[in-house]
This record gives C-alpha cells, sequence and structure tokens, in this order.
C-alpha cells in the first residue's frame, strides 16, 4: 500500500512541476535562476576567503615561530659563551648554571624547530588551498558575468517572442470571424469586389442596349430642328447676308457622347 501511495505521489508531483513550467514567466525564472547562480557565488566567495584567512594566520603562527627560533639560537649561543667564560675565570658554581640554561634553550630550540617544520608543511598546504580557492572564484566569476551577459541575450529572445506571438495572433485574428454579427476582412472584400464586378458588368450591358442607340438618335434630330429655326429667325430679320454661315447640322455618330 505505501508503495502504491508513493508512486501517486511522485506521478502528481511530476504532473504539478509540468503544470507549473507550462505557466511559469520564462523571464521570472531567469531571474531566479540567475540570483540562485549569484548566491553561489558569494558563498564560493566567503569559503575562498576563509581559507585564505586560514593561510594568512598560518604564515603569522610560522614568522613567529622563526622569531622565536632566532631568538632561541642566541640564547643559547650566548649561555654557552657565559658558561664558557665563567669555567675559565674558575666560577664552577655560574658555569654550570649557565651550562644548565643552555642545555634548557637547546631542549626549548628543539621544540621549536619541529613547530617551525609542521608549520612550513601546513603553510604550504594552506598556500595550495588559498590558490585553488584564488582561481574557483575567478572562474565561477567568469562564469557568473557569462550568465548576465546570457541574461540580457535571453530576456531579447523573449521580447522578439513575445511580439512575434502577437503579431501572429494579431494576423490570425483578420482570418477568423470576430463574431456572429461582425464580417472578416476577407468577407469584406469580397462583397466590395462583388459589388464593383456587378456594376461594371451593367454599364457594359447599358453602353450596347437599343435604349440608348434610340436617345443618341431623338438628340441628333433635336439638334437639326433647333439649327432650321435659327435659319427661319434670321431670315425674318434680315441677317442671312451678313450672318455667318450655320454650322452643319452634327451626323449621329457625332452626337452620340462619349462612352464612359
Amino acid at each position: 500500500m505505501f508503495k502504491v501511495f508513493r508512486k501517486w505521489w511522485k506521478y502528481f508531483t511530476a504532473k504539478a512541476n509540468r503544470g507549473f513550467e507550462r505557466g511559469a514567466d520564462p523571464a521570472v525564472q531567469l531571474e531566479q535562476a540567475l540570483a540562485e547562480a549569484q548566491g553561489q557565488h558569494k558563498r564560493l566567495k566567503e569559503q575562498a576567503a576563509n581559507v585564505i584567512a586560514n593561510q594568512k594566520q598560518s604564515e603569522l603562527r610560522l614568522n613567529a615561530k622563526l622569531t622565536e627560533l632566532t631568538k632561541l639560537n642566541g640564547n643559547a649561543r650566548q649561555a654557552l659563551i657565559m658558561a664558557s667564560d665563567a669555567a675559565k675565570a674558575g666560577d664552577a658554581a655560574h658555569a654550570a648554571q649557565y651550562e644548565s640554561a643552555a642545555e634548557t634553550i637547546a631542549n626549548q630550540l628543539i621544540q621549536v624547530e619541529k613547530d617551525v617544520e609542521g608549520l612550513k608543511a601546513m603553510v604550504l598546504d594552506a598556500t595550495q588551498a588559498s590558490d585553488q580557492a584564488k582561481a574557483a572564484v575567478k572562474q565561477n566569476s567568469r562564469l557568473l558575468q557569462q550568465k548576465l551577459a546570457e541574461k540580457n541575450k535571453l530576456l531579447s529572445q523573449l521580447d522578439q517572442a513575445k511580439m512575434q506571438e502577437e503579431l501572429n495572433k494579431a494576423m490570425g485574428q483578420l482570418n477568423e470571424t470576430v463574431g456572429d454579427d461582425v464580417p472578416t476582412l476577407n468577407e469584406v472584400q469580397q462583397k466590395i469586389e462583388a459589388r464593383y464586378a456587378k456594376a461594371k458588368a451593367t454599364s457594359e450591358l447599358n453602353e450596347g442596349s437599343v435604349e440608348t442607340s434610340i436617345l443618341e438618335v431623338e438628340q441628333a434630330t433635336a439638334n437639326v430642328e433647333a439649327q432650321s429655326r435659327l435659319s427661319q429667325l434670321r431670315a425674318e430679320l434680315g441677317l442671312d447676308a451678313g450672318a455667318p454661315t450655320a454650322a452643319p447640322a452634327p451626323s449621329v455618330e457625332q452626337a452620340r457622347p462619349a462612352s464612359s
């Protein structure tokens, strides 16, 4: 039963993650990824700082031991010289004291020399670790800069993708039905073209019809009658001698108006 429950839990978790990935904003996810990378870089710098600090502390301890070693060497030498001078002067008591002091200093010197050797090895290891930490921080910093540049590039591509999606959506709406009471652009275009074609066809039919020819003949006849009436009026008024010659009546072909 527990295994079945665990399988169902994994299934629903995967399904929820898939739904989340589909609905998530890429820009927000990009900011989250970059923030995580910056956090990792910060933690790496802190760890590197601790490693470098350990190296510095080891160096300080080594330098202090080297200073102590130099001082003990000087003290041991001085104790031996003083013991020798006391022995030459016949002062056996002081000579023994100086010899004892030199021996004590020699024991301290041996221990400090061991400490120095141990610190040298420690400083060597700390230096290697410090160099590795510095190199890791430098490399991670370079990667972080690349991610920042990649972020700007991806954001630009995301903006272009959104613009293209909006353009595709707008272009798709031009060819789709907006609503039951709103025609599409293609429907309006077809309607206008149909009206224009019908009007053009009607005009062509009217140009060659019998009614048009009859109208042209009647207009030509009216022009002839008008010219005859004008000639009679000139004769009654005695204007025939000085009147200009009347223009000939236009023929039927001349009186026909130009076709549109």
